[in-house]
């Protein structure tokens, strides 16, 4: 296609992929999307992007498209890379366009322009910064602030480079435009200043501030990224300095402009990165802002804590201050252990110094007060929202909030100031207490909110405070005297005596208080009382009962009203955050008190049904209501039939790889299909259909390999015959796909599952297994060091229940392997296989995989073998002294086999077990039928050797016995008569 046809074509289908008919947008798409690889696409885009004539979606959509391309093809190496000729033309066009008078396009072209820069400049493409700066240097203002909004995206992509080569080459730039990028920002910040005091026109002052923005957006990368030490360079000293003084003029501005109607938005948003360059240098070169620590936090501390200070500052900047505050008293590299230690860095003690220093006794007790005081009131805002949202109001801010959000920003300041100067601030704390624990006048709203603010520090510091504060005694009298004021001021007060019972109790709370605090919440849980003060009130039960002082007994009596209560409030609520929250608080109960909740589950087990309809599009909240559905399962045991209906559907939505939600759902669904097969009583249609699902999870991925192989092994005790006719054959095909890619403790699992397998139904266990016995019998004849003993055990385990249960099997696979080597007789593969045996066993530790590989020895000893004869002694020894660890003396001394089950319990006798799953009780009825539980190791040497002599003649037997250790014929004669 010729470039000028090409072009005419792509603009009519780029207006096609802005159509609002859904069928010719996906025509659109599709073909851009073949275009994508052709020669010239990207030029003809280019020339539709620059074509001022064009309508701007269609504009809009030639520049996506480049954007897409730069980042699938621009790079050498990627598939269908785009021409060098066709990125040279970009290259060079674009740096010819900077009249784009729209805004959007403008910011996506110098988008575009980084991208390429990232990978091209400055080796391909070394005009492009200087270009930049020339344009800058131009009088044309739509050109200059395209090409500072350019420069600012390509300064940006440049400094993320993360190689060495990536960062000399940054440095190097930096070093040869900062001086006049800082001078330009100096040159345009004063001219907004001095437009902003002489009232010029708004528009015009607003322009010179968005570039006087900019450039300092570029100023903040340069010095962050592009120094490896500012302070060796004067330049930039000197523009950290300036940042301090222009915050002070600009704060100052921002109220001139605000009192007279202007928007102060850009003005905020240039203050806020004044303080991000601080916040940035702070964190990267720790060192070099030492001998700023003095002025940051005089400036900090003069517009969070002072009233000139506070009449100037806005919500963000504050923030930004607090967090600067923050950032000094915590940073790692100015501790002082770190000088006796490490480094003896006379800087970190320069730092520790001038801390010190600024932090007197008086200035801390006045930060420590007026974050009290003022920061931790709830204002008008606040209690208008627990009116009107009052869910929204109780959620606690997680995360990283304290960045970007006032009552986190200011508990986490709170919190580092108070650790790290708690020998002076806990008696503050402790005075501010005693004069506000008295009990206040309930319509005297200021009153409860400072006292309110008080107990948030309190409880805050609680861990600070364990030796200034009686809380024993203050629990029993003052706080549980709040607790009984019902006026509606007072639920203030009420929330937060909850919350700081649920802060103290894991601190310092005497065990015999615990009882008062049940019936303290109970009552603070009462539907009739405020929201807010029942969630914190649920906060704080799963804070009491989260401790491993936990006395289930103690709580029992409280267990039936604080469960119906939590129950209300779980119905009640209608977020999904405080629903989740609620439902944790509950489950939490659920598992620490165990069977106990049986007689209380049903309202709740009821409802779960109706909860998970609701939370369709809530995955978060549906991985709660199954965490719920798992401690359920555990605490009713074989009661949890009322809910089979429930929890089957729940695990066939969670592990179903077709369903979208499994994403978030699939390992907690596996944890309660697991519940669910350990504890039902039978198997029913339901749980058996779930099984559907299995192959599909052991191809997707081996990440939940070891619940997957539970799960069967489940299946496999649940119904053997079902598995065996029906499900298996498809299992063992997956797994044996699986079996090579897998690391030993992978492999490990997989050789339990099959082992559950022989013991459940020996003779079709071996049936199902053959396809995978090869590779394990091969396993145990190569016998290679990297394989670790404890998977060999396992391997020789397999192979000597095969040998066992079904001897026409391991015949077959003992000559398929022979014909598989071809240059091997079946005898030497058995004399192989015999010589890893009994190299093996030695270096088993389970005396019952010992018994078991004992006994299949025995059983070679009945043929007349070559390499049976050859490895007599080595059997010989190897059965002796798995007796000599097995075998007890009776009252009589008779020699007794101590692994031998003589007596079958009845099946009542595993009724009634609480703490017993019914898998458990199937995994114990395997017992039963297992060789090693079931026949005499002595008693079966005996009449093997008894064959052997049979078939040998005397002569051969006795030369064989004489081939013996004597301390081993010694201590054989001790169990048999020969």
């Amino acid at each position: 296609m010729q470039q000028e046809n090409m072009e005419a074509a792509v603009v009519e289908v780029l207006r096609q992929a802005v159509s609002q008919d859904p069928n010719v947008l996906k025509s659109a798409e599709e073909t851009l999307k073949q275009w994508e690889t052709q020669q010239g696409f990207y030029i003809a885009l280019y020339n539709v992007l620059s074509n001022h004539s064009l309508a701007i979606e269609v504009r809009w959509m030639a520049v996506v498209y480049l954007k897409i391309g730069v980042e699938r093809y621009w790079r050498k190496n990627a598939p269908n890379a785009i021409e060098d000729n066709e990125k040279e033309f970009l290259r060079q066009h674009l740096l010819r366009n900077f009249d784009e008078p729209m805004s959007p396009l403008a910011i996506q072209l110098a988008v575009l322009i980084s991208k390429i820069a990232r990978y091209d400049c400055p080796r391909e493409w070394g005009t492009l910064v200087p270009t930049l700066l020339e344009v800058i240097r131009q009088e044309n203002p739509l050109a200059q602030r395209q090409a500072v909004l350019t420069l600012h995206h390509v300064v940006k992509a440049l400094a993320s480079r993360r190689l060495p080569e990536g960062q000399r080459i940054f440095r190097e730039l930096t070093a040869s435009m900062f001086n006049f990028i800082l001078n330009l920002w100096n040159t345009y910040t004063e001219s907004f200043l001095i437009m902003a005091s002489n009232g010029a026109d708004a528009s015009q002052t607003r322009e010179t501030l968005d570039k006087a923005l900019l450039l300092l957006r570029i100023l903040r990368q340069l010095i962050v990224n592009g120094f490896s030490k500012p302070s060796e360079s004067q330049d930039a000293m000197l523009f950290l300095k300036i940042v301090f003084e222009r915050a002070r003029t600009c704060l100052e501005c921002r109220k001139t402009l605000a009192s007279r109607g202007i928007q102060v938005d850009v003005c905020e948003k240039f203050i806020i990165h004044l303080t991000k360059v601080l916040l940035g240098v702070l964190e990267m070169h720790p060192f070099c802002y030492v001998e700023l620590i003095p002025t940051s936090l005089e400036f900090s501390v003069f517009y969070c804590f002072t009233e000139a200070g506070q009449a100037l500052a806005f919500e963000r900047f504050v923030i930004q201050c607090l967090n600067l505050v923050k950032m000094i008293l915590l940073s790692t590299w100015y501790r002082p252990a770190k000088i006796i230690e490490e480094t003896k860095n006379p800087l970190v003690l320069r730092a520790c110094q001038l801390r010190q220093e600024f932090f007197t006794p008086e200035t801390l007790t006045e930060i420590c007060s007026r974050l009290v005081t003022h920061y931790f009131i709830l204002t008008s805002a606040d209690l208008e929202m627990w009116d009107t949202h009052p869910e929204n109001f109780a959620i606690d801010d997680g995360g990283e909030s304290w960045k970007y959000s006032l009552r986190p920003c200011t508990e986490s300041l709170f919190l580092a100031i108070f650790h790290h100067f708690r020998d002076i601030l806990a008696s503050v704390l402790v005075d501010l207490m005693r004069r506000h624990h008295q009990p206040v006048d309930p319509n005297n709203l200021p009153a409860i909110l400072v006292k309110d603010a008080v107990y948030r520090a309190v409880g805050l510091a609680a861990f600070d405070l364990y030796d200034e504060v009686n809380f024993d005694q203050w629990f029993s009298t003052t706080l549980k005297e709040e607790l009984k004021n019902r006026n509606n001021n007072y639920r203030i007060i009420r929330r937060r005596v909850c919350w700081l019972i649920g802060q103290w109790t894991n601190i310092k709370l005497s065990a015999d208080l615990r009882p008062e605090l049940y019936k303290l919440m109970t009552e603070a849980l009462n539907p009739e009382e405020d929201l807010g003060v029942r969630l914190a009130a649920s906060n704080a039960l799963k804070q009491a009962i989260d401790d491993f002082q936990f006395n289930s007994e103690e709580f029992s009596p409280f267990l039936e009203p604080i469960f119906f209560r939590l129950f209300a409030l779980l119905k009640e609520v209608n977020e999904c955050d405080t629903k989740m929250h609620v439902l944790y608080v509950l489950s939490f109960i659920i598992e620490r008190v165990g069977s106990e909740i049986k007689p209380h589950v049903g309202a709740l087990s009821s409802y779960l049904p109706e909860l998970w309809q609701q939370s369709e599009i809530y995955n978060m909240l549906r991985c709660a209501i199954v965490s719920t559905l798992i401690h359920l399962e555990k605490a009713l045991g074989s009661e949890s039939v009322i809910l089979e209906p429930l929890v089957v559907g729940v695990v066939a939505l969670s592990v179903d790889v077709n369903q979208e939600g499994h994403v978030y759902l699939l390992e907690d669904g596996l944890e309660l299909w697991v519940a669910l097969l350990e504890n039902t009583p039978t198997p029913t249609p339901a749980i058996m259909d779930l099984f559907r699902n299995m192959p599909a999870l052991l191809d997707q991925s081996t990440e939940n390999l070891r619940l997957c192989l539970y799960i069967i092994q489940a299946y496999v005790l649940l119904s053997p015959q079902d598995f065996f006719t029906q499900r298996g054959s498809v299992i063992i095909e997956s797994l044996k796909t699986l079996f090579n890619d897998l690391r030993t403790e992978g492999r490990v699992m997989m050789l339990i599952l099959f082992e559950i397998c022989l013991r459940a139904s020996p003779q079709q266990g071996a049936e199902l297994l053959k396809p995978i016995l090869p590779r394990i019998f091969e396993r145990v004849y190569n016998d290679d060091d990297e394989t670790q003993a404890s998977a060999m055990a396992m391997y020789t385990s397999i192979v000597a229940r095969v040998l066992l249960s079904s001897r026409d099997i391991f015949v077959q696979i003992i000559n398929d392997l022979a014909q598989t080597i071809g240059t091997e007789t079946r005898d030497v593969v058995l004399g192989k296989l015999v010589h890893n045996w009994v190299s093996t066993m030695p270096m088993v530790t389970q005396t019952e995989r010992r018994k078991l590989l004992a006994l299949a020895l025995c059983s070679f000893l009945g043929t007349n073998s070559s390499p049976v004869l050859e490895y007599f002694p080595h059997i010989i020894s190897n059965i002796v002294e798995t007796l000599n660890d097995i075998t007890k003396f009776d009252d009589m001394g008779y020699p007794v086999d101590s692994l031998m089950v003589t007596d079958q319990p009845s099946p009542s006798q595993y009724e009634n077990v609480d703490y017993e799953t019914e898998h458990a009780q199937r995994q114990k009825r395997l017992v039963f039928s297992d060789p090693v539980h079931s026949i005499s190791l002595k008693d079966t040497l005996q009449s093997q050797l008894i064959t052997l002599r049979s078939i040998v003649g005397d002569q051969q037997f006795d030369q064989l016995l004489a081939t013996l250790n004597p301390e081993i014929e010694e201590q054989l004669k001790d169990y048999i008569s020969l």
